[in-house]
């Protein structure tokens, strides 16, 4: 749900709207402390007359249940966390019905989270900051140990678990995590959010649908990303700048298969 007290941008561009534009045509490393949660995203409004029109798109909701990486604790933290990143308005479902948790945990419970390709046997010495950071652990590892950090701080400032807290106290949770004012215990905490959750939260927003993110297609509806079809290179030039004819209608992988 909303926060009753953030900033209105009116109610022909609601801020998370505004956010996930800008979200989509920015890098998915963006952290959060740079490109802020959905419910707080004023600093990136575009000026007057640059931002598409939104495509009021059906309503459609996630079906997909049952988590294959997430344990009850770790999907409580999760669907809070989403809700509160891409809370539910007039126009779209909240994040979990969006589908946002079950592309993550697929993520993580796949060749991406068990660390595919990845080298791991040490040693693990620190490195530049663009190196990211050298641990002896997969993404999916490295996922649930920030959440049980998070959750640690959670509790040890507002007595509480994440899952708990109410919207406001959880977005301003999440805000101080990424700007680097919550310190864990066992591992940072803010590059834990910055570098692999944030991430994982923008692809699960604009992914093919095929992914289990990005339910009904509603974030490239919104955006007007016609999906998969092959002549985007010239649809580019023919229609920079312009709303594309088949915005309104995008396709899945699954479409074409």
């Amino acid at each position: 749900m909303e926060s009753d007290n953030l900033p209105s941008p009116g109610p022909a561009t609601p801020a998370r709207r505004l956010f996930l534009k800008q979200l989509a045509a920015a890098s998915g490393s963006v952290p959060l402390s740079q490109a802020l949660a959905g419910g707080t995203a004023a600093a990136l409004l575009l000026p007057a007359g640059q931002a598409a029109a939104a495509t009021s798109p059906a309503v459609a909701i996630n079906q997909v249940y049952g988590y294959q990486s997430f344990g009850p604790d770790e999907a409580a933290f999760v669907e809070a966390m989403l809700n509160i990143m891409c809370p539910a308005d007039h126009l779209t479902p909240g994040g979990v019905d969006c589908g946002l948790a079950i592309y993550i945990d697929r993520q993580l419970a796949g060749s991406f989270g068990q660390g595919a390709r990845r080298y791991a046997a040490g040693p693990f010495l620190q490195g530049a900051v663009q190196c990211g950071p050298q641990l002896p652990l997969t993404p999916e590892q490295y996922f649930k140990a920030g959440v049980a950090e998070a959750d640690r701080a959670a509790q040890r400032l507002h007595g509480q678990l994440f899952d708990a807290l109410t919207p406001q106290q959880g977005d301003a949770f999440l805000q101080q995590l990424a700007a680097g004012r919550v310190a864990g215990e066992q591992l940072d905490l803010t590059e834990w959010f910055n570098s692999l959750v944030y991430p994982l939260f923008a692809e699960a927003c604009f992914a093919d649908p095929l992914y289990g993110g990005n339910v009904g297609m509603v974030f490239w509806k919104m955006i007007g990303y016609p999906g998969l079809p092959a002549t985007h290179a010239l649809d580019v030039v023919q229609y920079l700048g312009k709303p594309y004819p088949g915005a309104a209608t995008p396709k899945s992988i699954a479409d074409f298969s």
